[in-house]
């Protein structure tokens, strides 16, 4: 489980953990040189762990870090004898500005943990979930976005990468093809969490409240919601549901 210190990712560790799942949860806990707002620390992650003493393994890693991630399923394999699901929920957000204004700095913030992120655990954990004796259930799920299936005013990088996640995840689910191990994403709409006041920054706003307003719901989403979806996904019983995205979003109508 990557990104997983606050936000969705601590939802959905805190989900699985009740469920009986034992879960290695993963953050880089340090933060980003060219994001201007604060990510996930050890502290967040300790607490998160601090629940679920006996179900729940913090390591910091970074998804940048190819080999970190190896290591953290080895991990996984070490101690619990095995990886039946893995979750990319690790994530930044940015822009504020036209496409055309964007730096490469500020690109590869989002392209390098947003998406080639997604890449590396799936390099990681991929082999470990075929590993598995048959027959499998394994489960790869990634968090996408609304973003990943419309376009945002001053958003288009995060869009891009997001779109990036969705493609990553259909190719994944066609190469899976017959294995038993699933691919999915979960695209949430706009969650309480604090990716989405950093969006609130970047748009001057307030609060996030006024992001609710593009929600069917007329609320923001709390983030168990979203983990709610994501867990479904990791389970035995979602084993028709592949190649695609569930979109856990409030009904998000842009």
């Amino acid at each position: 489980m990557t990104g997983a210190a606050r936000g969705i990712g601590a939802a959905v560790v805190h989900r699985l953990a009740g469920d009986g799942w034992r879960v290695v949860a993963v953050d880089g806990c340090e933060d980003h040189p060219d994001l201007d707002y604060p990510l996930g620390c050890r502290e967040d992650l300790d607490a998160v762990a601090a629940k679920h003493p006996d179900a729940v393994l913090p390591v910091v890693a970074d998804v940048r870090d190819q080999s970190a991630l190896h290591d953290a399923v080895r991990l996984a394999v070490t101690e619990f004898g095995g990886l039946d699901a893995t979750v990319a929920a690790a994530a930044t957000m940015g822009g504020g500005k036209p496409l055309w204004e964007t730096t490469d700095a500020e690109w590869d913030a989002l392209y390098e943990v947003c998406l080639r992120g997604v890449l590396h655990l799936v390099r990681a954990a991929v082999p470990a979930l075929l590993a598995q004796p048959e027959p499998r259930t394994g489960r790869f799920v990634a968090i996408a976005s609304s973003a990943a299936h419309r376009g945002l005013w001053h958003l288009a990088p995060y869009c891009a990468v997001k779109h990036g996640v969705l493609g990553l995840v259909r190719g994944l689910a066609a190469d899976l093809r017959g294995t038993g191990v699933t691919a999915t994403a979960v695209s949430p709409g706009s969650t309480d969490t604090a990716m989405l006041a950093a969006t609130a920054a970047l748009y001057g706003l307030e609060s996030t409240a006024e992001f609710s307003k593009h929600q069917l719901v007329d609320r923001l989403l709390d983030p168990a919601e979203v983990a709610a979806a994501v867990c479904w996904l990791c389970q035995p019983e979602s084993s028709a549901v592949t190649g695609t995205v569930v979109h856990a979003d409030g009904g998000f109508i842009g």
